[in-house]
């Protein structure tokens, strides 16, 4: 475990993208949104952990329906501020999805390799339906042919922290989208 002192951390923070207010009331707006499409049909929120969970708490009450819950894991970061290039799946939905509306709850689309991947997992087994709803969308890093159905927030090319996003497991308790200040030595 590496310790970073409250004065480091919050040097990782060059400044606010997206307010704790803004976030609130898109979310919000998107939960009346499912809660008008999805009223009597049963539905799954898939989220996709690490990143999406703060996101699918909070949209998850924010929709007043009945709804079931579910986590996938998926990495492609390995504690770096680019992706990879590759996705590896950690953790599996394990329920039977093909009674249910699916909505895929993510985080952060940046070249979209794996939420690919994961919505192709998740199409194969046949869901009624499937969508994918982001928080943030990145449409200048994408490399794969891949849109979301709901978009919150639309972002510039920045890595950015906060609000379930990390830099190496830090900043995901911030309450806001952040840019990170990758010279914060």
């Amino acid at each position: 475990m590496n310790l970073v002192s409250k004065e480091k951390y919050q040097k990782g923070i060059l400044r606010t993208l997206i307010s704790e207010e803004e976030l609130k009331s898109a979310i919000q707006k998107a939960g009346a949104e499912i809660d008008a499409e999805y009223e009597g049909k049963p539905l799954l929120l898939v989220s996709i952990l690490k990143g999406a969970f703060i996101f699918l708490a909070d949209l998850s009450r924010a929709v007043s329906i009945p709804c079931e819950i579910g986590f996938m894991q998926a990495q492609s970061y390995f504690e770096g501020t680019e992706s990879a290039g590759t996705v590896e799946i950690t953790l599996d939905l394990t329920q039977d999805i093909s009674k249910y509306h699916v909505i895929i709850v993510e985080d952060i689309i940046d070249t979209g390799r794996t939420l690919s991947l994961v919505a192709q997992k998740l199409r194969e087994r046949n869901p009624l339906s499937l969508k994918i709803l982001t928080l943030l969308d990145k449409p200048e890093r994408r490399v794969v042919d891949l849109k979301a159905d709901v978009s919150l927030f639309t972002i510039p090319d920045e890595f950015v922290i906060g609000y379930g996003l990390d830099f190496a497991e830090y900043y995901r308790n911030l309450p806001y989208i952040g840019i990170f200040n990758p010279e914060k030595e």
